[in-house]
């Protein structure tokens, strides 16, 4: 037994952890109930990775593996094996509190997502621990902060950690995306690149591969922040790069990938159909924190609405609604869907049923369901559900929507009474904050604003009795205001005239207002419809009136007008020469074809009676063709006639010539 004892002693100092095992197994068969046996069996499946099997030989053993014996190991297993609530009972159930044990209990709490409980072990940690583990402390201390700037949008404080490795200086980064501070958080970024190159670069046996893979977690943040700016495109090629690189670490693939869909949105369906397998990919569920293992299941429902695939993403989003009953998306998803099969009648009643389960989500739910109303052309029942959501009614985008909605629909008496219950709110709160206060009270800017808004409106739509309390209340806060007064007395002029002209003595006279107006320059400007002549040249232009007068004015002769070549004196000209042809009344029509019809008619070979008249030797305009010699002067029409089959039609060939030039012609062109 001393034998097999060094045997474990010296292969555990040497890392041999499997050589151990079987000297520890050999103990045990000596002796099956030996504490240091069994815990060192325990301990050696822990370090060879075999977490189950290092947890059923401590479960097996419980009486003799105490929990004030065993509890680091157990806990530690149950943690490696994600079972994370049972780690927790096991830390707090152990009766002696190592440090061991707290530095597993702040790792437990931050995988529980108990972020406050877990900084303050941190802290408790640093202060009380001095060894060579302080910089990992520290770095998972900023990580906590990150955290919950993040997923709990808490201020960060400042810890006052000196940001020497990439690691801090990544997690500073995060803390500042989780603010809003993104260039800060690029340069945190570059910085973190920067040193986890400088820190790899010292090991020689580092190669570039290693280095790239160790920075992907970092270019991956970078590509987040770009998605953020809206520089997609800058994103996707980073996003796809890291992609390349197939790194191990599965939760960055998966957040990569729901990245990539998010940018890809309803376009490129294919590839995102492709990237959402890496977020199925095994352990991803333990590597994310629920908010982005939420974000990828959103994402999941509405990419299977994309594609059509509508059994899918109701599937998706009824869980979602089943795990977080209370959040917006999953009825907004299924909303989304019945609208894109037709059915909004059935989405409004959804939106209707979840806005009475849960008030507080109403306003955003009513929104929506207005803006289905809009889009089936229910305008006024649009605006009944934006009136119902009490909490935007005085809000001056509200009553800016629904003043225009119920102006599209022609009904001026509504949107006035919007603007009256606005302003109403107002005075209302303003009378509750100045209660017991008797000094006057301006009135904040958005309540004139839309006091100024109501006048104008009721101005534009002839309503100058209702208008003129308003303007009354707006020259009231200030006097001063020339164009209140201006409107103030044009709304009086028409329901009492004496008021009209007491105000009007208000107005300030034209002397006192000075109207630093250049007369000359306006109406010589561009858009101006009169431009005055300057008076030196209509001096000019007088001048040499005057002086012209005794002139005689010469007057334009009138040129003849062409006659016809073919023009007679004598003849009177026909009255109905303006008229076209056709129009006249000695017109009788064309006769068609009356010599064409009679060419070709007759049996073959024989001669028609028309055939000397298709003789041009016989025409009377052609001249007489001069005998041969030795020949008779005339000859017998008989002895010169052609067969019909030989005949050719008379202008045959010039026809045959205009189609050839017509052809050549086209040839030219073609070339």
């Amino acid at each position: 037994a001393a034998a097999l004892w060094s045997e474990v002693n010296r292969c555990g100092q040497n890392g041999d952890f499997g050589r151990a095992l079987k000297s520890v197994n050999k103990i045990l068969q000596i002796s099956k109930d030996d504490v240091t046996a069994l815990q060192c069996k325990v301990v050696c499946l822990i370090q060879n990775g075999n977490f189950k099997e290092a947890l059923g030989v401590i479960n097996t053993h419980t009486k003799v593996l105490t929990s004030d014996i065993i509890a680091f190991e157990k806990a530690y297993c149950e943690y490696r094996l994600n079972r994370i609530e049972n780690a927790l009972k096991t830390i707090q159930s152990a009766s002696q509190q190592t440090d061991k044990l707290k530095e597993l209990y702040g790792q437990v709490l931050y995988r529980l997502e108990r972020y406050d409980d877990c900084l303050a072990a941190y802290r408790d940690l640093i202060r009380n621990s001095q060894d060579e583990y302080e910089e990992e402390r520290k770095t998972n201390l900023s990580a906590v902060v990150a955290a919950q700037s993040t997923w709990e949008k808490v201020m960060p404080e400042d810890l006052g950690l000196r940001e020497a490795t990439y690691e801090l200086c990544y997690n500073s980064a995060c803390a500042l995306i989780g603010q809003g501070k993104l260039n800060e958080a690029m340069k945190k970024l570059q910085k973190a690149e920067e040193l986890c190159r400088q820190s790899l670069s010292e090991d020689s046996d580092v190669t570039e591969e290693d280095v790239e893979a160790e920075l992907a977690i970092i270019h991956g943040q970078m590509a987040y922040i770009m998605q953020l700016q809206g520089r997609t495109e800058d994103a996707l090629q980073l996003y796809n790069q890291i992609i390349k690189l197939k790194p191990t670490d599965v939760g960055l693939l998966a957040v990569i990938a729901n990245n990539i869909i998010t940018i890809n949105k309803d376009q490129n369906v294919f590839d995102s159909k492709k990237k959402v397998k890496l977020t199925n990919a095994e352990g991803v569920e333990h590597k994310l924190s629920k908010k982005q293992l939420q974000a990828i299941e959103f994402n999941k429902a509405l990419l299977a609405m994309y594609t059509n695939q509508a059994d899918q993403c109701r599937k998706l989003s009824a869980s979602l609604q089943s795990q977080s009953p209370e959040h917006l998306l999953p009825v907004l998803i299924q909303a989304a869907q019945l609208c894109r099969e037709k059915q909004h009648a059935k989405a409004v009643g959804l939106l209707q049923d979840f806005a009475d389960q849960h008030p507080a989500n109403a306003a955003e739910i009513k929104l929506t369901m207005a803006q289905l109303k809009i889009a089936q052309g229910s305008v006024t029942k649009a605006c009944m559900i934006l009136r119902s959501i009490e909490e935007l009614q005085h809000k001056p985008g509200m009553v800016s929507a629904l003043v225009t909605m119920y102006s599209h629909e022609e009904d001026i008496d509504s949107a006035i009474e919007v603007f009256t219950q606005a302003i109403q709110w107002y005075q209302q709160f303003q009378a509750r904050t100045n209660y017991g206060c008797c000094v006057f009270q301006p009135k904040s800017p958005v309540h004139l604003s839309l006091i100024r808004e109501a006048a104008n409106f009721k101005l534009k739509h002839g309503r100058k009795k209702e208008a003129i309390s308003d303007l009354e209340e707006l020259w009231k806060q200030n006097p001063k205001d020339v164009h209140t007064l201006a409107q103030l007395i044009s709304a009086y002029s028409l329901v009492d005239p004496e008021k009209a002209k007491v105000l009007s003595k208000h107005l300030p006279s034209s002397d006192t207002m000075s109207l630093k107006v250049d007369v000359d320059a306006l109406e010589n400007s561009h858009g101006a419809t009169y431009v005055r002549k300057k008076a030196g040249k209509l001096a000019g232009d007088n001048q040499q009136k005057e002086q012209g007068q005794g002139d005689v004015k010469k007057k334009k002769k009138k040129k003849k007008g062409k006659l016809p070549k073919n023009y007679d004196p004598k003849v009177t000209p026909d009255p109905e020469r303006w008229l076209p042809m056709r129009e006249r009344s000695y017109y009788r029509g064309r006769k068609k074809g009356k010599k064409k019809d009679q060419v070709g008619k007759g049996t073959q070979g024989s001669t028609t009676a028309g055939s000397s008249e298709l003789d041009a030797s016989r025409t009377a305009s052609s001249p007489p063709t001069s005998p041969r010699p030795g020949s008779a002067a005339a000859v017998s029409a008989t002895s010169n006639v052609i067969p019909p089959r030989h005949q050719k039609p008379a202008g045959a060939p010039a026809t045959k010539k205009k189609q050839q030039q017509k052809k050549k012609k086209g040839a030219k062109g073609g070339w």
